[in-house]
């Protein structure tokens, strides 16, 4: 029986520790019958705390710049990732479009029919797309109370609403999730699928499009005070970031403990071992397995993983670039996204020792780097080449 040893990124402590596992571990299973997980939980003893409770930090609105000015590529990512930052922003730009028309006489405002359809989605809660997770029913409740809804409804028609309402309950759940650091994020092949489920219960007859009707005029007045935003709360965000952040410092400074207890738990599992590595988890991997031999490791398995880039950089530990991969090296498979800004390619700078996979789960960043979990062909890449 092949052991899978998955090693956690960065940033990863209980209770998403659990959650994250049991997902790996059941679609594992799913891919490849008989294959048995074994996580290698490090985060809570081996990853970065902030021993002064956080003394280093600034105080807030300390030294304060100007506004961002960068734009964003006008995408259907990008779309996506304005959507998770403020989910009504698409009804709220629809509301200031006028009345599509005259309502005649004795007719029902639009608006009506929405509310009522609304309220029945939050009645049955989760049930129409869990696979968002948790608080649909919750946030259809608050939009049918929405006062952008009743102009919005005025200025599209009715397949055009449904559709943008069930884009901005996707968007809140998903950007709830987001927010509170969730391991696991749904793909955009599974985002779009619920999103067209929800827009049928909302009155909808066709396939909707994953960009909204005004999704281009979502820019800039909602996103340029982001840079302002963060330094008036630099306390609050560094200390909700600090565990990703430090996590890779205090591995690369003192990873010595935590490269023991991967090699204790390889020694104690039957083999044939395979490492499977998420973010800084594959860094642990690579650097353990580049330090010294670990028996019985047939496969490495990084995914979204910065080990190439540490590599590329000269601050990978234990190998010093253009030095080659030790002989010892099992097969790699490095897995990245394209959309995955700390997921990078093997394949350039190891030829010949590594194969690089570029997928895409269709969610912007920082979506993309942790929605590998949720889509199939990673699994499916992995299966095949078990030992």
């Amino acid at each position: 029986m092949t052991t899978v040893i998955f090693i956690h990124g960065t940033g990863v402590r209980p209770p998403h520790t659990e959650a994250l596992n049991a997902r790996v571990t059941a679609s594992l299973a799913e891919a490849a019958p008989g294959v048995r997980v074994v996580p290698l939980d490090w985060g809570e003893r081996y990853g970065a705390r902030l021993a002064a409770g956080g003394a280093s930090i600034p105080p807030d609105g300390a030294g304060a710049t100007e506004r961002d000015t960068d734009s964003e590529e006008d995408d259907e990512a990008a779309d996506w990732e304005r959507l998770y930052r403020d989910p009504e922003a698409e009804l709220a730009l629809a509301a200031t479009r006028g009345t599509s028309g005259a309502i005649p006489p004795g007719t029902a405002f639009p608006d009506e029919e929405f509310r009522e359809r609304l309220a029945s989605l939050a009645a049955r809660d989760g049930g129409v797309a869990p696979e968002l997770g948790p608080g649909l029913g919750a946030r259809a409740a608050a939009l049918a109370r929405s006062p952008l809804l009743a102009p919005a409804a005025e200025a599209l028609d009715r397949e055009e609403l449904a559709q943008l309402l069930a884009r901005a309950l996707a968007a809140a759940v998903i950007g709830a999730a987001l927010a509170e650091d969730a391991p696991v994020l749904c793909d955009g092949t599974t985002r779009d699928a619920a999103v067209d489920r929800i827009a049928r219960e909302l009155g909808a007859t066709e396939p909707g499009s994953t960009r909204g009707p005004v999704g281009r005029l979502i820019g800039r007045p909602v996103l340029r005070l982001g840079s302002r935003y963060a330094v008036r709360r630099r306390r609050a965000l560094t200390g909700a970031a600090h565990p990703a952040a430090g996590d890779v410092l205090t591995f690369l400074v003192r990873g010595g403990p935590l490269r023991n207890a991967l090699r204790e738990l390889v020694a104690a599992v039957e083999p044939p071992v395979v490492l499977l590595g998420h973010s800084l988890g594959g860094i642990i991997a690579l650097d353990t397995l580049i330090e010294a031999p670990l028996p019985g490791v047939r496969l490495l398995v990084t995914v979204g993983s910065q080990g190439p880039f540490l590599y590329e950089t000269g601050a990978l530990p234990h190998l010093d670039h253009p030095e080659p991969l030790p002989a010892h090296i099992p097969g790699w498979l490095n897995i990245h996204d394209r959309r995955d800004l700390l997921g990078f390619a093997a394949a350039p700078v190891f030829p010949g020792r590594a194969e690089d996979i570029a997928t895409d789960n269709r969610q912007p960043f920082p979506v993309a780097h942790s929605a590998y979990w949720s889509d199939p062909a990673v699994y499916r890449a992995i299966a095949e080449r078990l030992p």
